[in-house]
């Protein structure tokens, strides 16, 4: 909802990896932790590149090169 409404999220980092602009924030539940890759710089909207659990300390390179791949694909689109 912050990131709606134009605010940052609680816990976030840049994810420079998959694009410029992109970004990625951390929801801790009772579950686990679980990571969401977006960008809110192309077109003043909340694009969701991503969402996964993350199960390791390191992320799975997979779900990274999804992320790129949608963030190429959606700048193709615009």
């Amino acid at each position: 909802m912050r990131v709606q409404y134009g605010r940052d999220p609680v816990e976030w980092k840049p994810m420079s990896t998959v694009g410029s602009g992109v970004r990625e924030f951390r929801i801790r539940t009772g579950n686990g932790v679980f990571r969401v890759i977006y960008t809110t710089k192309i077109a003043d909207v909340v694009h969701i590149l991503h969402a996964f659990q993350k199960k390791s300390q390191k992320t799975d390179p997979r779900d990274m090169d999804l992320a790129r791949q949608r963030f190429k694909a959606l700048q193709r689109q615009l």
